[in-house]
């Protein structure tokens, strides 16, 4: 196997995952600087290029994107009724992400099947608890990449594989038939 097609294989599916994370992140950055400029949440649009830097980290992001305007209200004493709408909104967020945006995504950039982008981080996170949440997205995008990659083709000089079934075709000067 070559080194430079494999090479251009997965930098090509990890490309591609990027993109993804993206577009992800451009959404989830939107949907959040609607819902904090609604619920008048003081710097906004911070907290919401905040959310998309951190919806690179797979599965914490969320959690973390959280904390900044969590603090912003409590910092205003925010009525109850607000911060249930905040809390809402975020689950809401969090939920679409995770349930419908990423595995669309994926899909539509990787050609992951929708179902193995749900299951898969959960399943890697069992096993490899913490790295295995995190590096299961790209690590998916790699392993569909190869399985829709054409093969190579490798010869060799002494061996050339027919297109019939004729099995292996050795050349004559390799060749140690009964006539010698």
């Amino acid at each position: 196997m070559q080194f430079q097609y494999h090479a251009n294989l997965t930098l090509g599916a990890l490309r591609r995952w990027l993109v993804a994370q993206l577009y992800d992140s451009l959404i989830v950055g939107l949907l959040w600087l609607a819902a904090l400029l609604w619920l008048k949440v003081p710097w906004a649009p911070f907290w919401a290029i905040l959310a998309a830097v951190f919806q690179f980290i797979p599965h914490f992001g969320p959690l973390l994107a959280l904390i900044g305007p969590a603090l912003a209200m409590l910092l205003i004493r925010t009525p109850i009724r607000s911060w249930l709408c905040f809390l809402a909104v975020y689950a809401a967020i969090t939920v679409m992400d995770a349930l419908l945006l990423q595995p669309l995504l994926m899909r539509r950039q990787n050609r992951v099947p929708f179902l193995a982008s749900l299951f898969v981080p959960i399943l890697l996170g069992i096993v490899f608890p913490f790295w295995g949440v995190l590096l299961a997205p790209p690590f998916l995008a790699i392993i569909y990449a190869y399985r829709g990659a054409p093969k190579p083709k490798v010869t060799t000089g002494e061996q050339k594989f027919s297109t019939t079934d004729d099995g292996i075709i050795l050349s004559p000067e390799n060749h140690s038939g009964p006539d010698e």
